[in-house]
């Protein structure tokens, strides 16, 4: 576990633009008043954000991810993490870079669900 911790630490320090601009946008409970933690140890995986109030991992995927082994390794994680009771939202970076605005509305209609 500890092992981890200092992975995601470094992560943090070392993030891609992606997931700083996304960062931006999450921090400091601006989506709904929700707190997300970026790069967080589950088990484990280091996920992107976490949500741990409303059970919701966010995962931005580069172009690694359409490789054979990653898609077989992305389906094994996300399995891995609804079965610890998350829902995962996966965002290409090419979706933060291009609609960022879109990527939010997706965001907040999955919390505002299921907050009602």
């Amino acid at each position: 576990m500890k092992r981890l911790n200092i992975l995601a630490k470094t992560l943090r320090k070392n993030q891609t633009p992606q997931e700083q601009k996304l960062w931006n946008i999450l921090r400091n409970r601006q989506v709904l008043g929700c707190k997300f933690k970026r790069q967080y140890p589950v088990g484990n995986y280091i996920v992107d954000f976490a949500c741990r109030e409303r059970k919701l991992i966010i995962e931005l995927d580069g172009g690694q991810h359409n490789k054979t082994e990653a898609i077989w390794a992305d389906k094994e994680r996300t399995i891995y993490l609804q079965n610890a009771g998350f829902r995962v939202l996966r965002f290409w970076n090419d979706e933060v870079d291009n609609n960022i605005e879109g990527v939010y509305q997706k965001i907040v209609e999955y919390l505002s669900a299921i907050n009602s």
